[in-house]
């Protein structure tokens, strides 16, 4: 059993409601109202969808279709579940595997919270990928973790240091996840795209019976 399909059937730090996250709440107003952008022949693609609460929303409200994957097989099962009856195909499938998607036929990416627990090669694997699969002129959500004025991620590291930069080990979960600088989404991602928003967010980790605060990046993106 892999480290998430334990995390989803037993949560220590997941929090599994089936409400959107209102970062993706507000960006989906912000393409529709701001950008005057037209979402609704959108094919939109989670990476790393979870239960996809995310996913659901946008394709119920906003857009045309919609395909998630995560590695968590009791993850999609519930995605499923949840988005029965929209037009949502869900894999069990990682990151660092092809996805069978066309190139350049995606309009909307998601990375909520997800790449982050990639090894450095995975990452550029990734983004690769994620290059191939979306439409010149697409957008992409971001959203990470920012190690910038986050005393709890600094505290992690220094007491759990993962294998990667900038990385620790959860305890008792066996999974990394890397925290990063402004300067490291820039460097990561302005080759291939243009960064049309961002702002540093605070919220709140679970961890077993206590909440942690942390940083995060939210990041709006347009493929060149």
């Amino acid at each position: 059993m892999n480290e998430w399909e334990q995390e989803y059937r037993d949560p220590q730090f997941l929090t599994l409601g089936i409400e959107p996250l209102s970062d993706v709440r507000y960006f989906m107003k912000w393409l529709r109202r701001k950008q005057k952008v037209n979402t609704f022949d959108f094919v939109v693609l989670d990476n790393g969808c979870g239960n996809g609460k995310n996913l659901k929303y946008i394709v119920e409200e906003f857009a045309k279709s919609g395909i998630g994957y995560d590695i968590s097989e009791t993850a999609i099962t519930a995605a499923r579940k949840l988005s029965q009856g929209l037009p949502i195909q869900y894999f069990v499938q990682s990151f660092t595997d092809k996805l069978p998607v066309l190139d350049n036929s995606i309009d909307l990416a998601l990375d909520i919270t997800a790449s982050h627990v990639l090894n450095e090669f995975e990452r550029v694997n990734y983004i690769t990928e994620l290059i191939r699969k979306m439409k010149s002129g697409g957008y992409l959500f971001l959203r990470t973790l920012c190690i910038e004025g986050d005393q709890n991620a600094k505290n992690l590291i220094k007491q759990f240091p993962g294998k990667s930069k900038q990385s620790y080990m959860l305890p008792k979960t066996g999974i990394e996840e890397t925290v990063f600088t402004w300067q490291n989404i820039v460097d990561l991602y302005e080759k291939d795209f243009t960064i049309l928003f961002y702002e540093k967010t605070t919220g709140y980790q679970k961890w077993i019976s206590q909440s942690y605060k942390r940083n995060y990046w939210i990041v709006y993106l347009q493929k060149k």
